[in-house]
């Protein structure tokens, strides 16, 4: 009885500073113009994004783009959407509650989890980034006719394989969400900056085999690699492994091997954060305001 009475308060804990913060996360996302040109912009966004690959293949390749690795391009470029916009989401959201909105500390002393706090936050940029996703792929597919055959897609390891990576890259946002309570200056390029940096190492528009050797270690300790993979794989199917830097591994090897990673974040991000979060309170970061 006594062991119930404390799990309640936790869960109710839990829910509230998701939930709230995920109406928040949404209303700071979406109030700075009306829904039509809200719209507008989540549409042409993604759209101009791929269209900065689709000029690059077509210049090397001579407009051939129907070939598995053009799908192969398309879709990693697609899906890495999501590296941004977790990553950046949930780091940001600590910059911006400090220093623009001035109610971090507020938080801290209120009865919610920080933790879900920045999670929830981060939901509207995840809704944001789930709709860019689809608007690119649904234009590669009708426009650009990317190679895609819907009944060959294996639905169980893209929704599995989705969501532990999606998971993975939660953690890595709680890292740069701890390591930007600790930086006195440039904490607002962080998430894009390390985002922006490992495009280049994940295979997200290119084998890693064509990185130099010396580089190539970097992508195989990455998660994303492996959930770029699964995910190619998963809508694609087998014809991407003909050049893929995975394709001596299989599928359900890259499972475990993405499963592995999101444990061992998990369990590195909640020390991590944790770390960064009781050193910011004993130097005075949580209510610092650099006005930089």
């Amino acid at each position: 009885m006594q062991q119930t009475i404390h799990i309640r308060p936790l869960r109710d804990s839990i829910k509230r500073s998701f939930l709230t913060a995920t109406w928040l996360g949404w209303k700071i996302e979406s109030n700075w113009t009306d829904p039509f040109l809200f719209a507008v912009y989540s549409i042409v966004k993604p759209l101009a994004g791929a269209a900065i690959i689709v000029v690059m293949y077509s210049v090397v390749a001579g407009g051939d783009f129907n070939t598995p690795y053009f799908a192969y391009l398309y879709f990693g470029n697609a899906f890495y959407q999501y590296v941004s916009a977790v990553i950046n989401g949930i780091s940001w959201t600590v910059l911006d509650d400090r220093e623009h909105y001035k109610t971090l500390k507020y938080f801290y002393i209120a009865p919610i989890k920080i933790p879900f706090y920045l999670l929830g936050r981060s939901i509207a940029q995840i809704l944001t980034a789930s709709f860019s996703v689809f608007v690119t792929l649904l234009a590669g597919i009708l426009l650009l006719h990317v190679p895609f055959d819907f009944s060959n897609v294996n639905w169980l390891l893209f929704i599995v394989s989705f969501f532990i990576g999606l998971i993975a890259l939660v953690y890595m946002g709680l890292i740069l969400a701890g390591v930007v309570l600790m930086l006195a200056r440039h904490s607002d390029v962080v998430g894009e900056a390390v985002a922006s940096a490992m495009f280049l190492f994940t295979g997200a528009v290119f084998p890693l085999s064509l990185l130099p050797s010396i580089l190539r270690p970097i992508g195989y300790i990455l998660p994303i690699t492996y959930w770029l993979e699964l995910l190619r794989r998963a809508l694609i199917g087998e014809s991407i492994t003909d050049f893929s830097s995975l394709n001596q591994i299989s599928n359900l090897e890259l499972l475990g091997i993405l499963t592995i990673f999101t444990i061992v974040l998990g369990a590195a991000g909640i020390r991590i954060f944790k770390a960064c979060e009781n050193r910011a309170r004993e130097r005075g970061l949580i209510d610092r305001i650099t006005n930089y």
